[in-house]
């Protein structure tokens, strides 16, 4: 084990109770985007029943995802996880997501290579690509519906599948990284009902939908105090949502907030 993984498992203890803590085991990253993509998608739901989803998964395909998929055939990832459940994903949900990403990697050597392939300088996120990336995934079964991957092109924020992106392409205390082919400042934030509430309280954004619009104002509101990381704070930001309310309220006072006052310039962020 290299130096750069033994000082990224140090960190481990911060991030027990996120999905991607299973990243962290995966030094290759053809098992790593795998493991990612996995994770990431069944990150909705009780902590533990997540990481009792995603273990149960990854027991099943062995020391190398990777290699899992590139030996099994179609219907063998079917029989796999046939019997496979959490929440409202199904065995089918699963297969086919899996099944979709044996044949990106087929098509394209990997899912990031997949991923950049639908990504042009031109453009400012990375929706048009995380598009293109979703509809080969779903090439597999032709399916327009799979509970595991929404698309942006329905207004969806993906909240997920931005999620994996960041695990991704970001490499830092937290996040384990392994794609080079995108840019940090391209990313949107995983919108979840957290990150939702904080930006509704502080006036980054006053639509009533988590939808993608929304994902992308507050995205833009980060990218004006960040503009080459702009979802650097989701990691930290998000974790309020499992403090009390009155430690929350604590927290944005001590940001020289009230519940309702607009963060103007990053002022508060850079104090």
């Amino acid at each position: 084990m290299n130096h750069k993984t033994t000082k990224k498992k140090r960190w481990r203890r911060h991030v027990n109770s996120d999905p991607l803590v299973f990243l962290y085991d995966y030094d290759d990253i053809r098992d790593r985007e795998i493991v990612g993509l996995i994770a990431s998608s069944l990150a909705y739901g009780n902590v533990k029943q997540i990481s009792k989803s995603v273990d149960g998964v990854l027991s099943f395909m062995g020391a190398s995802p990777a290699h899992f998929l590139e030996t099994s055939t179609p219907r063998a990832i079917e029989r796999t996880f046939s019997s496979f459940k959490h929440r409202w994903t199904t065995g089918w949900d699963l297969a086919s997501m899996l099944k979709g990403a044996k044949q990106v990697i087929e098509k394209y050597g990997s899912l990031e290579s997949c991923f950049a392939y639908g990504l042009e300088t031109s453009h400012v996120d990375t929706v048009a690509a995380l598009t293109h990336f979703v509809s080969e995934l779903k090439g597999a079964d032709g399916s327009s519906y799979n509970s595991l991957l929404p698309s942006p092109c329905r207004n969806s924020a993906c909240k997920r599948l931005h999620l994996f992106l960041r695990w991704m392409v970001r490499s830092d205390r937290v996040d384990p990284g392994g794609w080079t082919e995108v840019s940090a400042s391209k990313l949107l934030v995983p919108l979840d009902r957290h990150m939702y509430r904080f930006a509704m309280d502080t006036g980054l954004t006053e639509r009533k939908q988590p939808n993608l619009h929304t994902a992308r104002e507050v995205t833009e509101a980060f990218r004006e105090i960040s503009p080459e990381d702009p979802v650097k704070y989701d990691f930290a930001l998000t974790r309020l949502g499992i403090l009390r309310i009155d430690d929350r309220n604590k927290f944005m006072r001590q940001l020289g907030m009230n519940k309702g006052d607009r963060i103007k310039g990053g002022i508060a962020w850079r104090a």
